[in-house]
């Protein structure tokens, strides 16, 4: 595991910085907590979004492919438009009668399997699963939780306590266990579901021993902090059955691969075969508007009602539904699982063909707009694919466009761009990606002959 948590991060005194900037910075470390960081070693500064474009003050334009919270594009004019006439009549919450709130959670409820019939709104994902975790611990009585070994599911206390990706110093609960997935343990694609299961199977029989039955399994079904690792389709099928059989829910973090970003399905769990009990929503939801959800099956959600609490002044807010239900109009009238299906198969096309050319590419995996490429061969170490992959990222970010770095090493280039981009944008990412492995790769070979 990696001990920087934001190792593509601003360092102070690395690079001599504009004045404008450096001045910022000072003032922002003047009044900001320290918990804080900014991205890439030369930080960005954004004055607007268009589409797939950021600007900076000089209006220099980047090319945005990590943000999946504008899952639409930047500053959408439909969906801000049902933002604003819904802000200039009422900004109202659930406890008031509003038919809007009512539509909207029918056709959000539509897209779901037909077992997924209940729908409470939160604000953000960390809510979600939070609240999530909440109804998995008291509709099965239990207390264990089963998660990815670098998984990271929010920020709130709960739901850090079951993210390891979150570093040393956020202690994990003790009753969460961790599961390794198969393709980062190097498991071939025909054991991978045999291998999952038994994970699964282990940490159950562990938490038994110890007197904690499982609660829940959570899971991100494209598993984007542990490095993308998304195939193949269903391996997750037998460990999810293992967790039911054993009384616990199953709850899917959709809040990465939801929305149509896998390209194939509305929503990533779909891609592996399975019905969760509990489905968590949030960034991409209102395109940057803070919203998010639990969806889930009748009886966890009744039991819960029933006998606990559940209040939150703003989830459900009229503006936020407003937001979320022009999102939902567009991703369906626009036909954006099509564009995201074909525009991640162009940019992997692309990628494999990089390779051939640049072995710095040790494998490429997506599942529509989400791609994880390794950089660095097995033999490379772990430190120096890390370094590597930095590289590659800031040389992007210096040459106007924009992805990150994920997995437990941080070799794993993160690409996840708004799902409206099209082929010229793909295009112009390869282009730059091209000429950054180029760039590193000379510099590599300098090194050598120093």
């Amino acid at each position: 595991m990696s001990t920087d948590l934001m190792p593509n991060r601003y360092r102070p005194g690395e690079f001599d910085l504009p004045a404008r900037e450096a001045k910022l910075i000072a003032r922002r470390d003047a009044v900001l907590g320290a918990s804080y960081r900014l991205q890439y070693r030369r930080p960005v500064h954004f004055v607007r979004g268009e589409g797939m474009w950021l600007y900076d003050p000089d209006g220099r334009a980047y090319l945005d492919f990590y943000n999946n919270v504008p899952s639409l594009g930047h500053c959408h004019p439909e969906v801000n438009a049902a933002m604003a006439d819904q802000a200039a009549r009422i900004s109202a919450n659930t406890r008031y009668l509003e038919p809007r709130l009512v539509d909207y959670a029918e056709r959000l409820v539509d897209t779901f399997p037909e077992e997924l019939s209940r729908v409470v709104f939160t604000c953000t994902g960390s809510e979600s699963n939070d609240l999530a975790l909440r109804i998995a611990r008291l509709a099965s009585g239990g207390e264990g939780v089963i998660v990815s070994s670098y998984a990271y599911h929010g920020t709130s206390a709960a739901a850090a306590a079951v993210s390891p990706n979150l570093g040393d110093a956020v202690k994990l609960s003790p009753f969460v266990r961790m599961v390794s997935l198969p393709g980062p343990a190097g498991i071939p694609e025909s054991q991978a579901a045999d291998f999952f299961e038994a994970q699964v199977r282990s940490a159950i029989r562990d938490l038994n021993r110890r007197g904690i039955d499982v609660a829940a399994l959570l899971i991100d079904s494209i598993f984007s902090s542990d490095g993308v690792w998304v195939d193949p389709p269903g391996f997750i099928a037998g460990g999810v059955a293992a967790v039911q059989d054993a009384g616990g829910l199953v709850i899917a973090d959709e809040v990465q691969p939801g929305f149509g970003r896998t390209g194939t399905h509305m929503w990533g769990f779909e891609r592996h075969g399975i019905v969760p009990d509990l489905v968590t929503l949030g960034k991409p939801m209102g395109n940057g508007f803070p919203i998010g959800a639990v969806v889930g099956r009748k009886a966890p959600m009744e039991r819960f009602g029933a006998i606990a609490r559940y209040s939150n002044t703003f989830a459900g807010n009229t503006v936020g539904i407003a937001t979320a239900d022009a999102v939902l109009t567009i991703i369906q009238r626009d036909r954006i699982l099509e564009n995201a299906l074909a525009m991640g198969r162009r940019l992997r096309a692309g990628l494999e063909e990089m390779a051939k050319q640049h072995p710095a590419i040790r494998a490429t995996r997506n599942a529509g707009l989400f791609i994880g490429v390794d950089i660095g061969s097995a033999e490379t170490p772990s430190s120096d694919r890390r370094a590597m992959a930095l590289d590659v990222v800031n040389a992007m970010r210096d040459d106007g466009v924009l992805i990150s770095t994920t997995g437990a090493n941080e070799d794993a280039l993160k690409v996840r761009p708004p799902l409206v981009c099209q082929a010229e944008h793909v295009d112009l990412f390869l282009a730059t990606m091209g000429r950054a492995l180029t760039t590193i790769g000379g510099e590599a070979s300098s090194q050598e002959h120093v």
